[in-house]
């Protein structure tokens, strides 16, 4: 034992002067007197127990093989029962979870002992940390590091995991199948719409020029009748008259081509009468 003892932060001292405790000490310079003070020096940061494998028969009577690890801590404020209360700490937390650990295993079958290892972390750590408050201790988490189940489970087990990797493997081919369906699927429709699209535009197309040459045909037709009219409007009657009397002598010149002409065909001959009678006179008056 040293006279001068240097306590970390994280370190307390328990110091007993003859026998009687007289508190805990730290941190900083504790002086310890020969044959006067006795100490004993506590950590209060986390520690991790390995609590070493055993044997644990679940609600169901299957027999597994588990081992774990216990992350504790000395409460600070409490430290001194850490000493008062309990001879070795470390060594009743263990002994307190290899109990621990079989009466919770105990109640579980072993489907939810392999499948619900959060949940029994969980319960361990909770009736652990209700049991070693006493000693100034809290628990803060335990970790199940492996689950051994007798050889006749694992390979059953083995076996119904195969079988959930073809069954997977399975339905991913066929959910790959029915997509690749769809894909082609959705492609073809897209093609069809877009030839069904590329038809009724040359459709339109196609109209369109019909219309556009139809209206040009038009166009035409109208420019060549206004040409025609513009011709016609610069024709007086009289050229009208000579050309229809010139069409009568043609159709007069055959034997049996008799004429009936009506009141108002010998009504239009009348200028044409006087012109002609006033063209004899002007004859007559020239050869006297």
């Amino acid at each position: 034992m040293a006279l001068i003892n240097f306590i970390k932060d994280y370190e307390r001292l328990a110091r007993f002067r003859l026998g009687k405790f007289e508190g805990m000490m730290g941190p900083g310079i504790v002086i310890a007197l020969p044959f006067i003070h006795t100490i004993q020096k506590i950590d209060t940061r986390v520690t991790v127990l390995d609590i070493p494998r055993q044997a644990n028969i679940t609600k169901d009577n299957a027999s597994i093989e588990i081992d774990f690890l216990v992350y504790l801590r000395v409460i600070l404020e409490n430290a001194e029962r850490a000493i008062m209360e309990v001879e070795n700490y470390t060594a009743a937390v263990v002994g307190l979870a290899t109990t621990t650990l079989r009466a919770v295993i105990g109640d579980i079958s072993l489907d939810d002992v392999l499948s619900q290892r959060d949940r029994i972390n969980e319960l361990i750590r909770t009736r652990l940390d209700s049991e070693t408050e006493r000693w100034g201790i809290k628990v803060t988490n335990v970790e199940i590091r492996e689950i051994d189940p007798p050889r006749d489970i694992q390979e059953a087990m083995n076996r119904q995991m195969s079988a959930e990797r073809v069954r997977r493997a399975v339905v991913l081919e066929a959910d790959g199948t029915k997509e690749a369906a769809i894909t082609i699927a959705e492609g073809e429709r897209q093609s069809n719409i877009l030839k069904a699209e590329g038809e009724r535009q040359a459709e339109i197309l196609a109209a369109e020029g019909d219309q556009q040459a139809a209206i040009l045909r038009a166009d035409g037709f109208s420019n060549a009748l206004d040409r025609i009219f513009g011709v016609a409007k610069n024709i007086d009657a009289n050229t009208l008259s000579l050309q229809y009397f010139d069409t009568l002598k043609e159709l007069g010149a055959s034997s049996s081509t008799k004429f009936i002409f009506p009141m108002e065909f010998t009504n239009m001959l009348s200028p044409f009468i006087k012109m002609a009678s006033g063209a004899a006179g002007g004859d007559g008056n020239s050869e006297g």
